[in-house]
């Protein structure tokens, strides 16, 4: 790390915190990164043993509340979890391992019953089950108020019928946590959060999704054929749900930014490196003055970034409404992070373009910044709304 790192870390972080970052740090080295070519090749990873061993750890439940297996930890050390997530060779596991932590299951933790977070709150921190957040169809994408899956009041059940798509860890969720229409009636009080547990009649996943990057991270199509759910698995209200999905999407949102920018600071790492071995008209590259150049503008970037993610932390600490810096962030992160994996693979050459060379991944993974969790083009939307305009 540089020193403007170590200074910042005794800054904002504790010893305890730094225990926190060594182990997650540990696990990185140990259990994700020498198997991710391994992973990307097969177009998927073992979520049930790698969630198992992280929540052995302690992993997957840092900010939870103790009585149902969590760290009960503060906004610090869930920064420094996502941040050293931000190491992993790639974007495929850090978006499995956050759709566990910071995607499926804050809704549960805030406005689930008792019920729900001693059935499926619990077992996901633990790691005996891996969730996904089942949102997406496929005619509403950003337009989450579009959606058309049905959940039908039927008793003490709820009859669901309908699709979803794009769902990270699809193929593997023991459990979505899923938003349906509960009401034809216009505006967002028609809309309900469900824990769905997958091994019910009527569910089944359609297909594996092949896509472009973050291959190790299984993405599915999701159909549901009269799926009968107890009314007990409704999350807070019916009608709220999308209210509580929008509350959801915080969380989502800013578990991008700390691994944006550490990956950043990594593809420039390795990327130096390359520069200083490449020798081309009998200099190193990085001799080169438009490239120290080029990449001192994304150091400055970068820098602008992770102050921006302290500064949310240091909110969201004081309990503040952070919807306006974490739209910014995201918006920020995709398009630094697309530009950087761009500009090192450029700095690579033709060796960059190998699949073989890990700037190649991270190239490919970055394009789905700008997509997922809120498209570019929404997160402009919401800064404007928030700024009135």
């Amino acid at each position: 790390m540089s020193t403007k790192t170590k200074s910042a870390n005794q800054i904002y972080f504790t010893k305890d915190h730094q225990m926190v970052r060594r182990a997650v740090r540990d696990f990185v080295d140990k259990e994700i990164n020498p198997h991710i070519d391994e992973w990307e090749e097969q177009g998927i990873a073992p979520l049930h043993d790698l969630f198992k061993k992280m929540g052995d750890l302690g992993f997957l439940g840092i900010r939870y509340d103790p009585q149902y297996g969590g760290q009960g930890l503060d906004y610090w050390y869930d920064l420094v979890f996502l941040e050293e997530l931000g190491h992993v060779h790639g974007f495929g596991i850090p978006m499995a391992i956050s759709v566990q932590t910071h995607m499926a299951t804050p809704a549960i933790a805030e406005f689930g019953s008792e019920y729900l977070q001693e059935t499926y709150l619990k077992p996901a921190i633990a790691g005996d089950m891996v969730a996904s957040i089942a949102v997406t169809e496929p005619a509403a994408g950003s337009d989450v108020a579009a959606l058309q899956t049905m959940a039908t009041k039927d008793g003490d059940s709820y009859i669901l019928n309908g699709s979803k798509t794009y769902i990270t860890n699809g193929t593997q969720a023991d459990f979505l946590t899923l938003l349906a229409r509960t009401s034809d009636d216009p505006g967002y009080h028609a809309f309900s959060l469900f824990v769905v547990p997958t091994n019910l009649p009527g569910f089944s996943v359609s297909r594996k999704l092949d896509k472009l990057g973050v291959r190790c991270s299984d993405t599915a199509e999701l159909f549901f054929d009269n799926l009968k759910i107890p009314a007990a698995n409704l999350i807070g209200r019916e009608g709220e749900g999308f209210i509580y999905q929008m509350r959801q999407f915080q969380h989502e949102r800013f578990s991008t930014l700390p691994g944006a920018y550490v990956a950043a600071q990594d593809m420039i790492a390795m990327t130096v490196k390359h520069l200083r071995n490449r020798i081309v008209f009998g200099q190193p590259l990085l001799t080169r003055q438009v490239l120290r150049h080029r990449l001192a503008d994304w150091l400055t970037e970068i820098e602008c970034l992770q102050q921006l993610t302290y500064h949310i932390v240091r909110m969201k600490m004081e309990g503040l409404d952070v919807t306006r810096e974490v739209s910014m962030g995201k918006l920020f992160a995709a398009q630094l992070i697309r530009k950087v994996s761009d500009g090192c693979l450029q700095m690579y050459g033709a060796l960059g373009y190998m699949n073989e060379m890990l700037i190649s991944r991270y190239y490919r993974d970055a394009r789905l910044f700008s997509i997922g969790g809120g498209a570019d083009e929404i997160m402009r939307e919401i800064i404007a709304k928030v700024e009135g305009f």
